[in-house]
């Protein structure tokens, strides 16, 4: 027996149309959606309530969950689950990563949700999975939320449009400034500190009785970030007031530290607060890093005996080390110094993103919560207008209470003729008719009427509110006075964590405080090839090349120099000798360590001495003398000072000092001229040093004329006492150098 096989057809889709469009405008118009969606659905907060959308959804969704304060909390996995499928169509994990961030006191200033169960700590262990954790919002939460149930905000449609979700929310509490913000968009950001709610509150207060203020006044409030681990400021004031006035800037934070004394002279120091964001883990394992590759001669040892709160104890090398100069070389190698940028990108009413000083935030701020309180007196208002129609139908039921009870017993449509009857408006009639007969025994006329003295009394107030400005920013001056008490300076919450301390002293730390002075011979190949080698004296036997590569230079240093390298294009490039590769392999291309071009290569090297001066000379002739100082370069693209052009290279590098200067070219022509005729510049192409027919330089010696000229010729070292017949003047050709001269042509 067969099988009968059945075909089913697939009904095709209907074909989508072609768009006639070019590539580039459509990935412009799709770029620009995405970029869109970033910034206002995603990265900056609103300057309103200092939310992004999903901290906002996750509030709005505990608020729905009736997670308030005063309630048992859920778990967490309830309220992901809420979240991502009514309101944010995102992963669990960035929700549940977005739950635990606000729940972690270490990361907010003043914590949105009460955590119970493992939700990280400030050695960066992430929380535990969401099924174990369980949430609850705090009283700043519902704060942020006070107000939402009387149409303080306007709503929206849901992604699904299934339900409706606040654009924005009341807050009554300065959430932006107080927790602050960090995100990354396209083409933007925002970083944005804690600060302490009752200076803000000050600062508000100031600005409602003078709206002119100062952001110099206002720093006179707000006299910096206030971070939730604490920390040191330690920014000029002058600094502070400039990064509030632009919105951008940074805050120079450091741990906190104090010198404990121990038995016998003996002391270590004690870290009790680091700075925001660090985690502590890896704060010490970083300096064990440092201990261990020797970049902090002073400092023996490092522990962590934190535990609940923050000591890690840092033993100094001996009892002699000064332990300010031990903290200042810790501070500039590792996070117990940081740079916390202020970026006061945000989004305006509008949705638009800008930067905006500290004045322009907190006005943003008290003018949503003006918004806010018409809205919810409106609100108030329309609802004391109805009790009040519903009163007065009730007074008229309760005189004529016989004759309302007889209509409704014999009329089958008792509303009309009653309203009729009584000349009651359609909510009054329906608001008698939905009256429960046990409730026919509370009709009493003083009640009714003490009611609406009371409610009247109420709408008097609200209507003159909703007229007069002034008495909207009194009411709102109060609530910042309320907020100010209940998280003031002397609660456990409210008290500041951060100390502010004047911008700190430079302190001059040795180089042996941040790299311990070891000799080291310093090579550099032929073909770039560069490293340190330890020791000093060491013979060239010992120095092994690569195949096809030989010595170029060679230089006895310390660890703690800076070696200075000249190269063909004219410019210096700066190196840490404590930074060379080792000398136990054949080193690392410099090319890795500095901006240096394919077409350039290193023609001079030398140990930087302050007060030094150099001369440099291009393969045309040309050069000066230049200050050591001006040669030292900051980056790895070097600094240039040697301008060279065509054919030319920078060629020679030698130190001046000397009365007068040897030049000799490659023709081999001799030219001796008082050094005071070469002129000392900071960069440019100099003035020609020796003329050349056929030729070019070759190289450049300082000297003294008592002493003679001296050169090296093979293994051996001559000198030319009389050589009155070579010196004339700079620019004059020269002529052939004294018998014996080297055949290199090189001093």
């Amino acid at each position: 027996m067969t099988k009968a096989i059945t075909k089913t057809r697939v009904k095709s889709e209907p074909a989508q149309p072609v768009l006639d469009k070019k590539l580039s405008e459509a990935l412009s118009e799709r770029y620009l959606s995405y970029a869109l969606s970033t910034i206002m659905s995603r990265s900056l907060p609103d300057a309103r309530d200092g939310l992004k959308p999903v901290h906002r959804r996750l509030l709005f969704a505990m608020r729905e969950l009736k997670l308030d304060p005063n309630l048992p909390p859920k778990k967490s996995a309830r309220v992901v689950g809420d979240v991502i499928g009514k309101f944010h169509p995102h992963g669990d994990t960035a929700v549940y990563d977005a739950l635990v961030r606000l729940a972690q006191d270490f990361s907010q200033r003043y914590p949105l949700i009460e955590g119970q169960g493992n939700f990280g700590n400030i050695d960066g262990d992430s929380a535990a999975a969401m099924r174990y954790t369980e949430a609850r919002m705090t009283e700043v939460a519902r704060l942020l939320l006070d107000g939402i149930d009387e149409d303080a905000v306007p709503f929206r449609a849901t992604y699904d449009n299934s339900g409706i979700e606040p654009t924005v929310l009341p807050a009554a509490f300065p959430n932006l400034l107080a927790n602050g913000s960090a995100g990354i968009a396209v083409g933007m950001a925002t970083s944005i500190p804690p600060h302490n709610v009752s200076e803000l509150c000050d600062a508000m207060h100031h600005m409602i009785a003078h709206p002119n203020v100062t952001i110099d006044k206002l720093v006179g409030f707000i006299p910096g970030p206030d971070f939730p681990t604490g920390g040191v400021l330690v920014e000029s004031r002058a600094s502070i007031a400039e990064s509030y006035r632009t919105g951008h800037g940074s805050f120079r934070l450091r741990a906190k530290w104090e010198k404990e004394d121990l038995k016998q002279g003996m002391w270590q120091i004690v870290v009790t607060e680091v700075p925001y964001q660090v985690q502590k883990s890896r704060l010490i394992e970083k300096i064990a890093e440092l201990l261990s590759v020797k970049k902090l001669p002073l400092l023996d040892d490092i522990r962590d005996e934190s535990a609940d709160d923050v000591r890690l104890i840092l033993v100094p090398k001996n009892r002699n080390v000064d332990p300010a100069v031990l903290m200042e070389s810790l501070f500039r190698q590792s996070e117990l110094e940081i740079k916390f940028s202020l970026n006061l990108n945000v989004l305006d009413k509008e949705g638009t993103p800008q930067v905006l000083d500290l004045r322009s935030v907190l006005q943003m701020y008290l003018d949503h919560r003006q918004d806010v309180l018409v809205r919810c007196s409106s609100y108030r208002l329309a609802q004391i207008e109805a009790r009040l129609e519903t009163l007065a139908g009730y007074l008229i039921a309760y005189l004529n209470l016989d004759k309302v009870i007889k209509i409704i017993r014999t009329q089958d449509e008792p509303k009309p003729i009653l309203m009729k009857t009584f000349g009651l408006t359609d909510n009054q009639a329906e608001a008698i008719l939905n009256m429960r007969l046990r409730s026919l025994r509370k009709l009493e006329e003083m009640q009714i009427k003490g009611e609406q003295k009371e409610l009247a009394g109420k709408q008097a107030e609200l209507k003159k509110l909703l007229k007069n400005e002034d008495v909207r920013w009194q009411a709102i001056d109060k609530e910042i006075g309320e907020l100010k008490q209940k998280f003031g300076k002397s609660t456990k919450l409210g008290a500041r964590r951060t100390e502010i301390a004047e911008a700190p002293v430079i302190i001059d730390v040795p180089m042996e405080a941040v790299i311990e002075r070891e000799n080291v011979t310093i090579v550099l190949s032929d073909k770039g090839w560069v490293r340190a080698m330890r020791g000093h004296g060491l013979s060239k036997d010992s120095i092994k090349y690569k195949e096809g590569d030989e010595e170029k230079f060679v230089l006895e240093a310390e660890t703690t120099d800076k070696i200075l390298l000249f190269a063909g294009n004219g410019r210096f490039y700066t190196l840490g000798a404590d930074k060379l590769p080792g000398g136990r392999g054949l080193g690392e291309p410099v090319r890795l360590m500095i901006d240096l071009p394919n077409d350039a290569d290193i023609v001079g090297m030398i140990k930087y001495q302050p007060n030094q001066k150099f001369i440099v000379a291009s393969s045309d002739g040309h050069g000066f003398i230049v200050k050591v100082e001006d040669v030292l370069a900051q980056t790895k693209n070097g600094k240039q000072v040697l301008n060279v052009s065509g054919k030319a290279k920078a060629l020679v590098l030698a130190l001046a000092g000397g009365n007068h200067i040897a030049v000799i070219g490659t023709n081999r022509k001799l030219l001796l001229f008082p050094a005071s005729q070469l002129p000392e510049m900071t960069r440019g192409r100099g003035v020609i040093l020796q003329k050349y027919k056929d030729g070019t330089l070759s190289d450049i010696k300082s000297f003294n004329l008592k002493d003679g000229l001296t050169w090296r010729s093979g293994e051996r070292e001559r000198t030319e006492a009389d050589i009155r017949a070579w010196l004339g003047e700079r620019a004059q050709a020269g002529r052939l150098p004294p018998n014996g001269f080297a055949k290199s042509n090189r001093f």
